[in-house]
C-alpha cells in the first residue's frame, strides 16, 4: 500500500539538489556498511524519503551533511538488525586508483580488498567510525554528532579500531610468509 504524501506539511526543500549533492557518498558509505550494493541503494532511497519528510525538523545546529549521514547510519543500523542480513556475503571492492601499470593496479586493488575485508570484521561501533572517518572523510566532531556520542569516544573507537586492524593485518602478513 502506497501512502500519499501531503507535501504542504513539509518544509520547502530541493530534494533533487540534496540527492545530487550527497547521493554518491551516501551510497558508498551504505554499501560499505551493509556489504550489499542493492540493499544500500534501498537504504539511500529510504534516507532521502526520511530527509524529505523530516527536513522541517532540521535545526541547523549541525551541518546538513552531518544530519543526513546520521539518518543514513540509523537506517543502516535498522536494516542490520534484521536476521536476513546475516546471509549477505562480503563482496565489496573499492574503486581502483589510476596507477601506471596493470600489475600495480591489481596489487593495489588486492590490498584495498583485504583492508576492507578486515574493516568489515570489526565490531559495528569500530567499523562505523572507520568508514566515516577514512572512507567518507567526516571529521571527529561530525562523527560524534552523527553517532550521538562524545568526541572523546570517537577518538577512542578510532584508536581501538586501528589497533584491531593492525592485529588483523599482521595475521594476514604472517600467514603469507
Amino acid at each position: 500500500m502506497i501512502e500519499s504524501i501531503n507535501t504542504e506539511s513539509y518544509a520547502e526543500v530541493d530534494i533533487e539538489c540534496i540527492m545530487n549533492e550527497y547521493g554518491d557518498s551516501l551510497l558508498r558509505m551504505c554499501t560499505l556498511y551493509v556489504k550489499d550494493r542493492y540493499l544500500a541503494e534501498d537504504i539511500v532511497q529510504e534516507t532521502f524519503i526520511k530527509v524529505y519528510q523530516k527536513y522541517h525538523t532540521f535545526n541547523n545546529h549541525s551541518q546538513e551533511k552531518t544530519w543526513i549521514m546520521s539518518i543514513a547510519i540509523n537506517t543502516c543500523k535498522n536494516y542490520m538488525r534484521g536476521s536476513w542480513l546475516s546471509k549477505v556475503k562480503t563482496g565489496v571492492f573499492l574503486e581502483s586508483t589510476s596507477l601506471t601499470n596493470i600489475e600495480e593496479d591489481v596489487l593495489q586493488e588486492e590490498k584495498e580488498r583485504e583492508l576492507l575485508e578486515k574493516v568489515m570484521q570489526l565490531k559495528v561501533k569500530y567499523r562505523e567510525v572507520i568508514l566515516l572517518y577514512y572512507y567518507q572523510e567526516v571529521g571527529v566532531k561530525d562523527i560524534a554528532e552523527i553517532l550521538n556520542i562524545k568526541e572523546g569516544s570517537v577518538r577512542v573507537r578510532l584508536q581501538r579500531a586501528r589497533q584491531q586492524l593492525g592485529g588483523l593485518l599482521q595475521e594476514v602478513n604472517n600467514h603469507e610468509v
